[in-house]
C-alpha cells in the first residue's frame, strides 16, 4: 500500500461507466486497497455493479485469489449519484462508457468543466485514439488510453496509449498505477487504430471468418485450432518467443525457413471485404449449434472461473 499511497496521495479512484468493464476496473482498484467511487449515467447500471462485484469476489475467494475479506474490499466501493461527486478530489478516473467517439467527447467536455487541476483520466476504449475525443481541452494533456482485456480483474494486460497531447508525467503515473494494482503494462508508442491487442486479434479473426466463408473449416474446428493448439503456448508466451523456440537457430532461423510460407499466405489475402450478412448468419448458426443464446451468460461465468483457475496456477508457478 505504501507505493499506492505515494502515487494517489490517499485520494480515491473514480470509475465512470459501470458496466462489465467498469465494474471489473472497480474490483481491480478496490482489491489493491484503494477507495473507489462508481458512477454511471444510468443509475440502474451503477446500482447493479455492486451485486456483480460481490459475485466476482465470492468466486475469487473460492479460488484463493484474494488476500483479504470480501467485506474489506466492498467497504471501499461507493456508488455516486453524479459525475461531480465521483470525480471530486479523485486522483484518477477510469472511463469505461460506450465505445463511440461522440459519447466520449461529450464526457470529456463534462470533465473539462469540473475536473481538478491534476486529475488524470484513463479511457478503456478498445481502439479509438485519445486525440479523437480529448483534443483542444484544458484536460487534454491529462487524458490517456488505458485499455484492458475484459474482465480486467482476471486478465492483467493493459495498453497505455498516449495522444500527442498527453504529458510524459501522465504516462509515467498511469503506468506506475497500473503496475501497482497488479496489471501488466504494454506501452503503445504511437496512436494507431486498435492499438496492439486488437490489431493482433483483428488479423486472426479476419482469417478465421475467411476460412469459414470459403468452407475450409467450421467455427468449431477453428476454435479447436486455437484452443487446443496455438492457445496452449500463447497462454504463457507470446508469438515472438514461440517462434524463437521453434527453430534450432532461433528467430532468425525460423524467419529464413518459414518466412516465404507466411508471405505467401499474406499475399493470398486482400481482406478488403466486410463480413457479409450471409457469412455472419453462417457463423451465428454454427455457434448457436454449440451454445444456445440463453446459455451465453452461463458460459461467460464458466469462462471467468476458468480464468480464475488459470490465474491461481500462474501465481503458484511464479512463486517457484
Amino acid at each position: 500500500m505504501h507505493e499506492l499511497d505515494s502515487l494517489t496521495q490517499g485520494r480515491p479512484i473514480a470509475i465512470v461507466g459501470a458496466g462489465l468493464v467498469g465494474a471489473g476496473w472497480a474490483l481491480v482498484f478496490a482489491r489493491a486497497g484503494l477507495a473507489v467511487r462508481i458512477y454511471d449515467a444510468n443509475p440502474a447500471i451503477s446500482n447493479a455493479s455492486i451485486p456483480l462485484i460481490e459475485r466476482q469476489i465470492a468466486d475469487l475467494t473460492e479460488f484463493g485469489l484474494l488476500s483479504e475479506s470480501a467485506e474489506s474490499i466492498l467497504a471501499r466501493l461507493t456508488v455516486c449519484d453524479t459525475l461531480q461527486q465521483a470525480v471530486n478530489g479523485a486522483a484518477y478516473v477510469q472511463e469505461s462508457i460506450l465505445e463511440r467517439t461522440d459519447v466520449k467527447r461529450a464526457l470529456m467536455l463534462e470533465l473539462d468543466a469540473i475536473a481538478g487541476p491534476d486529475l488524470i483520466i484513463g479511457s478503456s476504449t478498445s481502439g479509438i485514439p485519445a486525440s479523437a475525443f480529448a483534443s483542444e481541452l484544458s484536460i487534454s494533456s491529462r487524458v490517456i488510453i488505458a485499455h484492458p482485456v475484459n474482465p480486467p480483474y482476471l486478465v492483467p494486460v493493459v495498453e497505455i496509449v498516449p495522444s500527442p497531447d498527453t504529458s510524459s508525467s501522465v504516462i509515467a503515473f498511469t503506468a506506475a498505477l497500473m503496475e501497482a494494482v497488479g496489471q501488466s503494462v504494454v506501452h503503445v508508442r504511437k496512436e494507431v487504430p486498435g492499438f496492439v491487442l486488437n490489431r493482433l486479434q483483428a488479423v486472426l479473426l479476419r482469417e478465421a471468418w475467411a476460412l469459414v466463408e470459403e468452407g475450409v473449416a467450421t467455427c468449431e474446428d477453428i476454435d479447436k485450432t486455437v484452443r487446443d493448439g496455438l492457445g496452449w503456448r500463447w497462454s504463457f508466451m507470446g508469438p515472438f518467443e514461440t517462434i524463437d523456440l521453434n527453430a534450432v537457430g532461433g528467430v532468425a532461423d525460423y524467419a529464413q525457413r518459414l518466412g516465404p510460407l507466411y508471405r505467401g499466405i499474406a499475399d493470398s489475402r486482400s481482406h478488403t471485404e466486410e463480413w457479409s450478412p450471409e457469412l455472419i448468419k453462417t457463423v451465428e448458426d454454427q455457434r448457436r449449434g454449440f451454445l444456445a443464446f440463453d446459455e451465453l451468460e452461463k458460459r461467460r461465468a464458466w469462462r471467468d472461473r476458468q480464468l480464475m483457475a488459470f490465474s491461481a496456477q500462474r501465481r503458484k508457478d511464479d512463486q517457484r
